[in-house]
Order: structure tokens, then C-alpha cells, then sequence
């Protein structure tokens, strides 16, 4: 099963969902839902998903007060995703509440969903990060900050972009996940990211899981490129 690369359905609702996995037509997907189609579509979406087969990342990225972050994990877990997250600037006492909501409500006998934090988003910058952020300190610092706080709090990963994922595993723990978007196929554009690489570098560099969408969505042919994904990412000839 390529659980390890993770297609990002990042369209507007079912019509064009249904569109995209037609196109795509491959068996076992790992795919992310995010803010745009779980908002439009909801829950029920996430689980005809569930329903058909598919591994789900709920790409929802939680940042609330703790007692808020709690209850909608309780929530979210009953829907029986593979992995959902949360912001790492919302703070430990968040993510532990976040972890705890995840586990009151993960049905018995089922596993629980895989909960990882957000570090920094792949389209922020040094500039962004002082300028916007008013965080003055280098990037890769925040990072690796972020990640040891998320791995203290009990969370199993982190998303970072792909050349960070070395330096969080060293920093943390070898066994610390490491999900990365800012995957692109070589010549194609960088769009609104700024760390971006490889599928094949990104797996040298440490990456676990790799969110890939644009490369794979936005292809003249899906499937096919959804195949030259999987086959860097595996260094197969």
C-alpha cells in the first residue's frame, strides 16, 4: 500500500472530487482533505471516502483555545481518519488536550488517528516569519523548536517542509514522523511555496510522508503523474 505519499484533494466540492479520482483511477490512495472540500462538503464526504477505501490525512490544521481543541478532536476522531493536526504555535497544554480528545474519542477497538502539528507552513519564509510573524529568529530554529515542544506534548510528527525533515529526526527522535508538503516534480512551478523540493529528494532528505498537489492534481494526466510521484519517491529505475 503507498501509504507513504499523500495526494492533496485540494478541490472545491464532489463533482470535481469525483472528477480528479476518476483521472486518477489508482487502487490504496493515501489522500489529504483539506479546509476547502471539508468545508464545503463536511463530514459525510470523509466518510463515503473511508467507505471506498482510502487512507485520509483530515488536513484541518486545529488552533483554538485548549478546552475548543479537545472537544472538536473528540469529534473528528469518530470519523475514523488515519491522521489529522494541529497548529504547534497553539501551544503544549492545546496539543495535549488535542491528543486527549483524539483518545476519548477514537471508538473502542479502533485505532487512534495519527496527530501531528504544524510548524511552520511551507509558504512562510524568513522574511514572512520577522515581517508578518513578528518572530525573530531563524527559521530552521522555530522549526526544530516547534517539533521538540510537539514531541514533548505526546503528538507523533510534525509537518515541515522536506528540508527540515533531517534536521527535526536529529533534533527530536529518529522516530519522530516527518509529513512534508512542498513537493514538485522537476520544471514545475513553486506556485505559492517557497521550500519546496523533490519527491526523490525529499525521501533522501528524511521525509516520512510526502503531501503532494499540484504535480499530481494539476497534470494533463493525473494518474500517470501520480505514478512518476511514487516511482521517485521509491528511487525505483
Amino acid at each position: 500500500m503507498s501509504g507513504d505519499v499523500i495526494i492533496a484533494l485540494d478541490v472545491a466540492n464532489k463533482q470535481e472530487l469525483s472528477s480528479l479520482l476518476t483521472k486518477i483511477d489508482r487502487k490504496h490512495l493515501y489522500v489529504k482533505v483539506g479546509m476547502e472540500l471539508f468545508y464545503q462538503e463536511g463530514p459525510e464526504l470523509v466518510k463515503d471516502l473511508k467507505h471506498l477505501g482510502y487512507q485520509i490525512f483530515l488536513d484541518l490544521k486545529l488552533h483554538d483555545i485548549p478546552t475548543t481543541v479537545y472537544k472538536a478532536m473528540k469529534g473528528l476522531a469518530k470519523l475514523n481518519v488515519d491522521m489529522v493536526n494541529v497548529h504547534a504555535a497553539g501551544g503544549q497544554k492545546m496539543m495535549k488536550a488535542a491528543l486527549a480528545g483524539l483518545e476519548e474519542g477514537t471508538p473502542s477497538g479502533a485505532k487512534r488517528p495519527l496527530c501531528i502539528a504544524v510548524t511552520q507552513l511551507t509558504s512562510t519564509d524568513q522574511q514572512i516569519l520577522e515581517n508578518d510573524i513578528l518572530i525573530h529568529q531563524p527559521l530552521d530554529q522555530v522549526i526544530l523548536t516547534y517539533g521538540r515542544k510537539t514531541y514533548e506534548a505526546g503528538l507523533d510528527g510534525v509537518v515541515c517542509s522536506p528540508l527540515e525533515a533531517g534536521k527535526v529526526k536529529e533534533h527530536v527522535s529518529q522516530d519522530f514522523l516527518t509529513v512534508t508538503p512542498g513537493i514538485r516534480l522537476s520544471g514545475d512551478s513553486a506556485d505559492d511555496q517557497k521550500r519546496v523540493t523533490t519527491p526523490k529528494k525529499a525521501r533522501t532528505l528524511g521525509s516520512d510522508y510526502i503531501v503532494v498537489g499540484r504535480s499530481i492534481t494539476g497534470a494533463p494526466e493525473p494518474g500517470a503523474a501520480y505514478d512518476r510521484v511514487l516511482k521517485e519517491w521509491r528511487n525505483e529505475s
